[in-house]
């Protein structure tokens, strides 16, 4: 697959190769600098002008057909976490369209954004999920990031799905970083395996793994680097909140030395498997924006 480099007084995106297997599109904009992969589908960065990378990627990431790409925003589709019907745990957490190549359907550089269209269309591809489907990702580049995820279901039965934008985000540590309005939400423990009602946490440092269930917008709120990160979504009714913390981290090759130390990952989900009615599409979609934080 080859795209033609496109340009025009606000931006430009470009095709290249990082491996033979592994394409990118390299976007620059008046606004911002940012990459996709197509194999995923997955964005890699957006660094919005003036400020640091907005999402997180491990320098050990494995770029390899067949595997995930550690960082940006890895689609978890059709399930999220493992398949409910999956109980010996066999197969992949999280889909499978992370290790599909997804087709270029639209680039439009425009004044204030530019907006990219991604396709992944097909049938039994998957044992556990052998349905017809349509995917088209719009994801917008400018100022703010926007990203949405339409889901159609081409098949003549109905079919039920769960999933996640699964974003990393760039912090300067962890424990410099803050989402209080979680402190407000019941959540499961992933750890525990415990319900708990509302519950203060002080910061992001790891192990943590959390799904609450609200579909409020939140902030990341990074006082070291004195910026808040805002994510807002639709159409999901959970926000995961991850973070592997040290030990878990020394166990995951794809993950360079210390890099724990440098993200957190806060998902727009839906964890539970939702109705995709057979002819019906349905999306969800997140809206990230970085905004000064002037309190140290």
């Amino acid at each position: 697959m080859t795209i033609t480099p496109l340009k025009n007084k606000f931006g430009q995106v470009q095709q290249s190769n990082l491996t033979n297997e592994i394409v990118l599109l390299d976007i620059k904009h008046r606004y911002c600098h940012a990459k996709i992969s197509l194999y995923g589908g997955q964005v890699l960065s957006w660094k919005p002008n003036g400020q640091k990378d907005v999402f997180w990627l491990s320098r050990a990431a494995t770029f390899e057909q067949g595997k995930a790409i550690r960082g940006g925003i890895p689609l978890c589709w059709p399930w999220f976490g493992a398949h409910p019907d999956d109980i010996s745990h066999k197969e992949k957490n999280h889909g499978f369209i992370r290790n599909q190549i997804w087709r270029v359907d639209n680039i439009d550089i425009k004044e204030e954004s530019v907006d990219i269209t991604l396709i992944l269309q097909g049938g039994n591809m998957h044992s556990l999920w052998p349905h017809c489907f349509k995917l088209k990702q719009v994801l917008s580049f400018g100022k703010n990031f926007k990203q949405s995820l339409t889901m159609t279901n081409l098949s003549h039965e109905d079919a039920y799905y769960s999933g996640a934008f699964h974003s990393y985000f760039s912090v300067s540590a962890p424990e410099n970083a803050v989402v209080s309005k979680l402190n407000e939400v019941p959540f499961d423990d992933k750890l525990t395996g415990q319900y708990s009602l509302p519950k203060p946490l002080l910061n992001s440092l790891g192990p943590i793994d959390r799904v609450y269930h609200a579909n409020a917008m939140m902030q990341i709120i990074d006082s070291k680097w004195q910026r808040i990160i805002e994510v807002s979504a639709s159409n999901t009714q959970q926000w995961v909140f991850w973070n592997p913390g040290v030990v878990i981290a020394n166990t995951m090759i794809d993950l360079h030395d210390s890099g724990e130390q440098e993200f957190v990952c806060l998902e727009a989900a839906n964890t539970s498997m939702q109705l995709l009615t057979s002819g019906k599409a349905v999306t969800m979609a997140q809206t990230i924006k970085v905004l000064a934080n002037d309190k140290p």
